[in-house]
């Protein structure tokens, strides 16, 4: 029987870790390589805050895991992970009902030979009352399709009303790159609903706030880069609060720690990341306050070297003696599979696993169709800035980048022809 590698999560790291495995050790029966997801569709995380404001179509976005496992040499089995045998060397996987509750499938054990958890992170509203209750996240795609639901119905109820007096109120909590770049783009699907007729709400009566509870947007970028962004926000027209902590939400809007209230009708939390609750000493593995399971710099979990953990899940040490974990992003993710793709090759043959090596490339932030901004790093350039034209640039080519690792290059060619050709077929916001 090949050795069964069972990789949890369909996120950018665990696909490409699964597409890439497929095509070497699955393609040569080497390893049976198993990828597990909850949803039957892969959709890039970084862009949800352009399917929730509309500007993307995620249905024409998507990947499916189906299609990919064929083409690619592996295998997909839907479902949620709930448990770990580690003894047995099996993962537990909850029921599937359909949306009557009625149940498909009930619960399962899987089997495996190596285990790797990639299940990515949820947003963490820090338990700040009525955030669960009030506000929409952007964890998914369907999150990102409900904000886009209520928006466009608030459009269309003030066209129905046949004048241009409607007004609405977004307001956005977080200023890390999520919250800044999907107030650009609201600002930006306010023009385009206006350009298409529906006038019954102005684009200078789409009031957005964007509240953070540090001293500057994106804290986790130096101030050229953030002191520039915070200008073109204010430029466009939103309401930027720094240093104003969010104490209480409720259905009219947001109570900041100094008493003031942000009046919202529609309120997004965008700060703050989490590995799911389930994962706290799932197995009995190591996991810390937020919930990521405790990795060796193999990327094996502290207590059993069967076990891998990669992405958002993982809290896995930098290796410049700060004691900080590598941070939650995209890069590291990728970064983490590329490592992984090669690490278990050699886990199967018993050799010694190389450390894994974060590698800061930089951070580059989109502000819609009005500017992009960040920072490329590199050993040859240094730190150079970016902005305008060549920053949206480089930021579209990351997820050709993520779309070459999955498709191959002549594929994802073929796709940037269909996403161009399609530009004068379709509208530039979803509608519907």
């Amino acid at each position: 029987m090949p050795h069964r590698i069972l990789i949890v999560g369909g996120g950018a790291g665990g696909l490409e870790l699964a597409t890439r495995l497929g095509r070497t050790l699955g393609k040569r029966g080497k390893a049976e390589i198993t990828l597990v997801d909850a949803n039957l569709t892969h959709i890039w995380k970084p862009l949800l805050h352009e399917v929730a404001a509309g500007s993307l179509n995620s249905s024409e976005n998507e990947l499916n895991y189906v299609a990919q496992a064929k083409w690619c040499h592996f295998n997909f089995q839907i479902g949620r992970l709930c448990g770990i045998d580690r003894a047995a060397k099996k993962i537990e996987l909850t029921a599937i009902s359909d949306a009557q509750g009625n149940q498909l499938l009930p619960a399962r054990w899987l089997p495996y030979d190596t285990l790797v958890i990639a299940i990515g992170s949820k947003t963490n509203d820090f338990g700040t009352a009525g955030a669960a209750e009030h506000c929409i996240f952007l964890d998914n795609p369907q999150q990102a399709e409900r904000f886009h639901q209520q928006l466009l119905s608030h459009y269309l109820c003030a066209h129905a009303q046949g004048n241009d007096k409607g007004h609405i109120s977004v307001a956005i909590v977080g200023a890390g790159a999520t919250g800044v770049e999907l107030a650009a783009e609201l600002h930006n699907a306010a023009h385009e609903l206006a350009a298409y007729g529906l006038n019954g709400i102005q684009p200078q009566n789409m009031n957005i706030t964007l509240i953070e509870a540090g001293p500057k947007v994106l804290p986790a970028l130096p101030e050229r880069i953030s002191v520039p962004v915070h200008s073109t926000l204010e430029k466009l027209g939103v309401r930027v609060l720094t240093a104003s902590a969010v104490q209480q939400i409720d259905a009219d809007g947001l109570t900041i720690a100094d008493g003031s209230v942000v009046q919202a009708s529609l309120k997004v939390w965008a700060a703050g990341i989490k590995a799911p609750d389930f994962l706290n000493g799932i197995g009995g593995l190591e996991s810390n306050r937020i919930n990521q399971l405790l990795v060796r710099p193999s990327l094996q979990t502290t207590l059993d070297d069967d076990i891998f953990a990669l992405g958002d899940c993982a809290a896995c040490p930098l290796d410049d003696g700060s004691g900080r974990n590598v941070p939650p992003r995209a890069q590291a993710a990728h970064q983490q599979a590329s490592l992984l793709a090669r690490s278990l090759t050699l886990h199967l043959q018993g050799k010694a696993l190389p450390a894994f090596q974060y590698r800061d490339y930089g951070s580059l932030v989109s502000l819609s169709r009005f500017s992009a901004v960040g920072n490329l790093m590199g050993n040859l350039m240094g730190n150079v800035k970016l902005e305008g034209w060549l920053a949206r640039m480089f930021y579209i080519s990351l997820y050709r980048m993520h779309q070459v690792a999955l498709y191959g290059l002549p594929r994802t060619a073929l796709l940037m022809l269909g996403d161009r050709i399609g530009r004068g077929t379709e509208p530039r916001l979803k509608l519907h």
